[in-house]
């Protein structure tokens, strides 16, 4: 392992850095005497001094990180974090198995908000913050977090934010130096947050609800202090801002931040994503709202409504957020907003799935392929907005998309042959791997994970990483030619 030194040294670094990050709900526990503060002391020493002692020992002279560097510390990263992060949880919770609070930490870490745990209403405020806090950590991403304070660390990070960063396009940055861009998502992402969380209180949650819940909408993440999630405090004021929260967490972040710098609305208007984001949404609320209507699946327009909008909105983005048991409804509906969140979110956001931009390439490819079947000798590029999309690039989307494919059937075969219902076992590995959350039947919004085999929880958390990877930079290190030096 001596020539992943400095792909080690920096685990090292980040582990100390996600051990001091704990200090947050430390404090809180603190402050609230809510009876976890013990359970934090323990976790941050162990977190600190592992990492503390992973930098001693690969420190070297040579700090630079190479390609491989870069895919292998990311891989490392998302595989070792959640270990750490179990920790409060293992803590405070003894009668908790290693395998449940590492599936919890790989959730919250991958924003994905699919939780094994109940009784959330009972839970200390700095546990229910610490589980929300790890969706806002990884949500925009751990790496790039460390990336934006990486002159203060010494080592460069251009390989580990194009490994790291989900968009089909890594290459394009908003800046020059990859630090003031991973400093502008960042920044983008804070005042999200603290719009959202302002917004959440005003619309009637309590404080610490309204953090919490502002950092599970912003990461996109789905994990609740509540056991009814969202539902629980049956507002529609609140159900609202998390919709428009939502959306706009759901967008690409550099557009955001490119908004935000030039004091303009331009930079919206000239994403193409965009138009194709809100209207498919909106197509898909009006369809279902019509469709419940025509099987009176609830009282009158306005709740069909009410709870279609949210749903849509919650699964589509990667949310995961519920105010209502949508397993109710007939299968199709629940089936459709399965399907949209595969590839609703915009890429550059804190949402799964293909994402959106994908899903607009592969749209344009197939139809310039039924050109090309046409008119043999006709040259069409596939463009997004006035831009062509180079050649690289779709073949990157198409070989992603094939992948993603795979996995859904394999991972679904692999859980349907221990017995796993057929239904749940799909729907368990379309959520985990679009860190979406809840899926149907057993692992429905009304239910949780709890009662999966430690096998299939396993499984899963693999899923969800896989997902929060988008597939290639996990799959880069697992492959033999990886590791031939």
């Amino acid at each position: 392992m001596r020539a992943y030194h400095p792909a080690l040294n920096a685990l090292g670094l980040i582990i100390m850095i996600f051990g001091l990050l704990m200090g947050f709900p430390l404090a809180v526990s603190g402050w609230l005497d809510d009876g976890a503060t013990l359970a934090y002391d323990q976790a941050i020493f162990v977190t600190f001094v592992s990492g503390l002692l992973l930098w001693a020992a690969t420190r070297s002279r040579r700090r630079d990180l190479r390609v491989h560097d870069g895919f292998f510390l990311v891989a490392a990263t998302w595989v070792v974090l959640p270990l750490f992060g179990a920790l409060p949880l293992l803590a405070y919770l003894p009668e908790l198995r290693f395998t449940d609070a590492y599936f919890e930490a790989v959730s919250g870490l991958t924003a994905t908000g699919a939780t094994v745990l109940s009784g959330l209403d009972r839970m200390p405020v700095s546990i229910n913050l610490w589980r929300t806090f790890m969706h806002w950590i990884g949500g925009m991403g751990v790496i790039v977090l460390v990336v934006a304070i990486l002159p203060l660390l010494g080592i460069g990070g251009r390989q580990m934010f194009k490994a790291e960063v989900p968009t089909p396009m890594k290459d394009s940055s908003l800046t020059p130096r990859i630090t003031e861009t991973a400093k502008g998502l960042w920044l983008a992402y804070v005042l999200l947050t603290i719009a959202c969380g302002f917004s959440l209180w005003g619309a009637g949650l309590e404080g610490w609800d309204a953090v919490i819940h502002a950092f599970s909408i912003a990461g996109l993440g789905g994990f609740s202090s509540k056991d009814a999630s969202l539902g629980h405090f049956q507002n529609l004021e609140v159900e609202i801002v998390a919709i428009v929260f939502a959306l706009l967490a759901g967008l690409n972040y550099a557009t955001h931040y490119l908004a935000l710098v030039r004091r303009s609305p331009r930079p919206y208007l000239r994403d193409p994503e965009i138009p194709f984001y809100f209207g498919v949404l909106a197509v898909s609320i009006v369809l279902l709202t019509a469709y419940l209507m025509r099987f009176e699946a609830h009282a009158d327009l306005g709740t069909t409504l009410r709870y279609v909008a949210f749903h849509v909105v919650s699964i589509s983005t990667s949310l995961g957020l519920s105010t209502y048991d949508y397993t109710l409804w007939p299968m199709f509906a629940q089936v459709w907003i399965l399907f949209l969140g595969s590839f609703i979110a915009c890429s550059g956001s804190t949402g799964g799935g293909i994402k959106m931009m994908r899903a607009m390439i592969l749209y344009k490819q197939v139809f310039r392929e039924i050109v090309r079947s046409l008119h043999p000798h006709a040259v069409r590029p596939v463009r997004l907005g006035v831009k062509p999309v180079p050649e690289t690039i779709l073949h990157a989307v198409l070989g992603f998309s094939f992948m993603y494919m795979v996995s859904i059937v394999s991972m679904t075969l692999l859980l349907s042959a221990t017995g796993l219902e057929l239904i749940t076992a799909f729907s368990a590995v379309v959520a985990c791997l679009n860190n979406t959350g809840p899926g149907l039947d057993a692992v429905g919004p009304a239910s949780n994970y709890q009662a999966l085999s430690a096998f299939h929880k396993w499984v899963l958390a693999f899923t969800m990483i896989l997902g929060r990877l988008e597939i290639f930079t996990f799959l880069v290190v697992l492959t033999p030619t990886f590791w031939r030096r």
